[in-house]
């Protein structure tokens, strides 16, 4: 005769894509799991973690959506009463614009035990493993995160807040809307200000672009950058290596290709050895380098 299992669920961040991103405790929640229900930008490594878990996938793209968001609070509740302990498992942190909270208050009412396993947001770590400093003394006291498009699919009206303010401006889902977010820091007189576009970031296939609000949309179409993907305005963006790498080789050699350091911050401009990276889609190619400042970076159309 078989014991039945007390149910439960636990949410569970999974951090910006990188699998080793997650936190110890998320990982034991994964390895004590009769159920998980994973997202789209999920790792699948993470899921080797729990290999006699029931696993289902009920992901949501843009446009694409495997199961809508009632079909995934009922499934967390059915699952939870007939198996016992159903892990949640999201992308980024579940409680920043992942509908973690909804779920909770809905499993709640069936009166399921219910966990929260804080993760690593891609907003703050994306920007930060690409020597983006969201804040840094004398030239950012804050910074706005805000999601690229509301429930209705329009534009959300906190963008056009936070063009306003003089705080670093990270956008998630954004991307499709490219055009009206420059449109609107072009209006708040912010056409200079440095941009960044980071693709798949902390990822093997991750790519940057970078430049400034006016010429970021042109850079985007060039280098074929596609979801998921965030946005990043603001003048810490000219911090990051890559950026000054870029804006001198678009001076010296307008052909010339983005290459991203992966070594101690501002090594390169100092003219010191270095490792740094040039983004494929065949994955990353480490390269040593004495490279100055003006260095140019030859072009090659695989690469960006």
């Amino acid at each position: 005769m078989s014991i039945k299992k007390q149910p439960k669920l636990t949410l569970v961040g999974a951090g910006p894509g990188d699998p080793e991103l997650i936190s110890v405790k998320g990982l034991k929640a994964l390895q004590q799991a009769d159920v998980i229900l994973y997202d789209a930008l999920v790792s699948p490594e993470l899921l080797d973690h729990a290999p006699d878990a029931i696993k289902v996938f009920v992901g949501k793209r843009a446009g694409n959506h495997s199961k809508e968001q009632d079909e995934i609070n009922q499934l967390i509740v059915d699952y939870a009463l007939k198996h016992g302990h159903v892990v949640r498992l999201k992308g980024g942190d579940p409680f920043i614009f992942g509908r973690g909270h909804e779920e909770i208050e809905y499993a709640e009412q069936f009166d399921i035990e219910t966990h929260l396993i804080p993760g690593i947001s891609s907003a703050l770590a994306v920007p930060a493993l690409c020597n983006i400093p969201l804040t840094r003394r004398n030239i950012s006291e804050s910074f706005w995160v805000v999601a690229g498009v509301c429930k209705k699919g329009t534009l959300s009206n906190d963008v056009r807040l936070a063009a306003q303010s003089t705080a670093t401006v990270v956008i998630l889902m954004g991307l499709n809307k490219l055009n009206e977010i420059v449109q609107l820091f072009v209006k708040e007189g912010k056409a200079n200000t440095p941009t960044a576009v980071i693709q798949n970031g902390s990822l093997p296939g991750e790519k940057i672009v970078s430049g400034t609000v006016e010429t970021i949309e042109a850079e985007v179409k060039k280098h074929h950058i596609g979801a998921p993907a965030i946005i990043v305005i603001g003048e810490v963006v000219s911090l990051a290596d890559f950026y000054r790498l870029n804006i001198e080789n678009i001076i010296s050699q307008p052909n010339s290709v983005i290459a991203t350091p992966i070594a101690k911050p501002h090594a390169l401009h100092r003219g010191k050895k270095s490792s740094f990276t040039i983004q494929s889609n065949r994955g990353l190619l480490r390269h040593n380098s004495t490279r100055s400042a003006n260095a140019v970076v030859p072009r090659n159309d695989d690469k960006i």
